[in-house]
């Protein structure tokens, strides 16, 4: 083969690469999780995993099993787009379970009813009654302005203390797990209004987690916000000597994931009917497991809220499938901390093919 022949081919490859992209590999390796669990609960339980096997109805598929799958990752989906944010940046952020936590509890306490089956709310944190039935505006905008502050405070001190994000979002992370507990000495509060119950009722957590990422997709791929991102995740001196305010653009990024936070703490709460100080524990392990396991960079710099998706929807199909097998919860749990050690062995064998390839 002469010196043209290879070049040619090496062309080839090259645009081959380029038109499978890292997304493709994500989306295979979902249908390959999906199809295992399809046969072994052909093989062990005689079941179908993702079909529909029963008589009285004439569905495909398995409807009720895949609302399941996107209802349980779609919170921990919301948290995981701000987390993806953050990551391509080249920051990470592992506060957000905890700001779910204090902020599902703040905004409950602004969104209960004042009676209950005639009698008077047992779990009200405010006895003023002008505090009681407020409208559902009332409590969202308090918890996007709590998400708001906690993101402030992650992006100043990552941006003008010199602070490793690991150690300032940690910070945060005990600090808002704390006022999570201090809100109420730990008690649960409960009982919501209507209008407050109907933001996480039904598939509503779905569709705001399915909204949510269409809209960062575009952001991230159309705007100058998501080029600053992915510019500053790439190489942070050459994207401020280009011009982007890296320290105004990094305290934008943390307020984003906050207030996505935020949003998912009242789905949570809603859902749920009540708030607990220990909600969201874990939560910014499984988002960032989910970022990574989409193709997301722990370095910086690569990644997209459409191999998040993925992610989240890998995570979700995997639980299910555990469930569907009849495994204790105690193997899952086990099972998803070897798949986020997994993702970022993972990231680092695909930064080092990088680096051999270039």
């Amino acid at each position: 083969m002469d010196h043209s022949e290879q070049l040619g081919e090496e062309a080839v490859v090259s645009a081959l690469r380029r038109l499978w992209f890292p997304e493709l590999n994500v989306l295979v390796a979902l249908f390959v999780i999906v199809a295992t669990f399809e046969i072994l609960g052909r093989i062990f339980i005689g079941d179908s995993f993702l079909f529909n096997t029963r008589a009285d109805l004439d569905t495909l598929f398995n409807n009720q099993r895949l609302e399941i799958i996107i209802l349980q990752v779609s919170i921990v989906g919301i948290i995981a787009i701000g987390v993806t944010q953050v990551i391509i940046t080249g920051g990470i952020d592992l506060s957000s379970g905890s700001v779910v936590g204090a902020t599902a509890m703040i905004a409950m306490s602004f969104a209960q009813v004042s009676s209950v089956n005639g009698n008077p709310n047992p779990t009200t944190v405010f006895h003023d009654p002008h505090w009681l039935d407020l409208p559902v505006l009332v409590p969202v905008i308090i918890a996007l302005c709590c998400g708001m502050i906690a993101g402030l405070i992650n992006g100043s001190l990552v941006a003008y203390t010199g602070i490793p994000p690991f150690i300032a979002t940690l910070g945060m992370m005990v600090s808002a797990r704390g006022i999570s507990k201090w809100i109420t000495k730990g008690k649960p509060i409960s009982f919501p209004t209507e209008s407050y119950i109907s933001i996480g009722s039904g598939m509503m957590p779905v569709f705001i987690f399915i909204s949510l990422a269409i809209l960062f997709h575009l952001i991230m791929t159309y705007t100058r916000y998501g080029k600053h991102s992915y510019a500053i995740g790439s190489n942070v001196e050459a994207a401020r000597v280009s011009g982007i305010r890296v320290e105004s653009h990094k305290i934008l990024v943390y307020t984003i994931a906050a207030l996505l936070a935020a949003i998912a703490a009242l789905v949570l709460s809603s859902k749920n009917l009540t708030a607990q100080s220990g909600m969201g524990v874990m939560y910014e392990l499984d988002a960032i497991a989910m970022a990574v396991i989409g193709g997301v960079s722990l370095s910086g710099g690569r990644g997209s809220i459409i191999g998040t998706v993925l992610g989240a929807l890998i995570f979700g199909v995997i639980i299910s499938g555990f469930t569907f097998m009849r495994l204790d919860a105690y193997y899952q749990e086990m099972v998803k901390g070897v798949i986020i050690v997994g993702a970022v062995v993972l990231d680092q064998w695909r930064q080092r093919s990088r680096s051999r390839r270039a």
